[in-house]
């Protein structure tokens, strides 16, 4: 009943940019936080990013300062700025959004099926 689609991922030079788009839909009452996690090749899934309903904000060290995280409420999309990118960015970018469904009476995390983002030396 909820999807999340991931997109804007791709193959980019070392110092390149690439911003992604993750859109919540169905039968979505309200989000609550959403995010940006990523998994590398033998890594576990980290946090990237976050931001609150309210727009508070929440960064990885390693990318403080080179990403921006933000959102429009209205269409239920969180974003994902990324600047100046490193070889050590390289993994599969999750959107994940914490959000209540019409129906339900609480709050539960959703995936989407991720996106590849390569940085070449």
């Amino acid at each position: 009943q909820v999807q999340l689609v991931e997109s804007g991922g791709g193959l980019v030079q070392a110092g390149g940019s690439l911003r992604l788009s993750c859109a919540a839909s169905g039968s979505i009452f309200s989000i609550n936080g959403m995010g940006w996690y990523r998994q590398a090749p033998g890594k576990q899934r980290e946090l990237v990013a976050a931001i609150t309903s309210g727009g508070s904000t929440n960064y990885a060290d390693s990318v403080k300062g080179r990403v921006t995280i933000s959102r429009d409420n209205a269409k239920n999309t969180v974003y994902l700025q990324m600047n100046s990118l490193k070889p050590e960015d390289t993994a599969v970018y999750y959107c994940n959004a914490y959000l209540r469904t019409y129906g339900s009476s609480w709050y539960m995390g959703y995936w989407g099926q991720g996106t590849q983002v390569t940085v070449s030396s």
